[in-house]
């Protein structure tokens, strides 16, 4: 990732944190509206979907697995997810895929 690229996430990180810690203070002081609230619960929806592994780095994981002799279990880990090959598995279900890979 480039510099540039890295500071400016880092940027709309810090903005996006300034607007967490602004609704939470007018909530607390009995100010805020109710739409301001649905917007702070909005951006904690954003910032856990920003969270999601991608494709490359849960396919990382489970090639370490299957170089490791797993490939069995790999596979059987898709299919479990009612896939026949990892693409096929939607990225919302990545997190809980990859708690599975933690206990193989």
């Amino acid at each position: 990732m480039s510099k540039i690229k890295h500071a400016l996430e880092v940027v709309s990180g810090l903005r996006s944190l300034a607007d967490s810690i602004e609704g939470l203070v007018e909530v607390l002081e009995g100010n805020a509206t109710e739409t301001k609230v649905e917007k702070i619960e909005e951006q904690e929806v954003k910032k856990e979907a920003e969270k999601l592994p991608t494709l490359e780095e849960v396919r990382a994981k489970l090639a370490v697995l299957s170089q490791n002799g797993k490939q069995v279990q790999v596979k059987e880990l898709i299919t479990e997810f009612g896939a026949k090959k990892l693409s096929d598995i939607p990225a919302e279900r990545y997190p809980e895929l990859l708690e599975k890979v933690e206990v193989l």
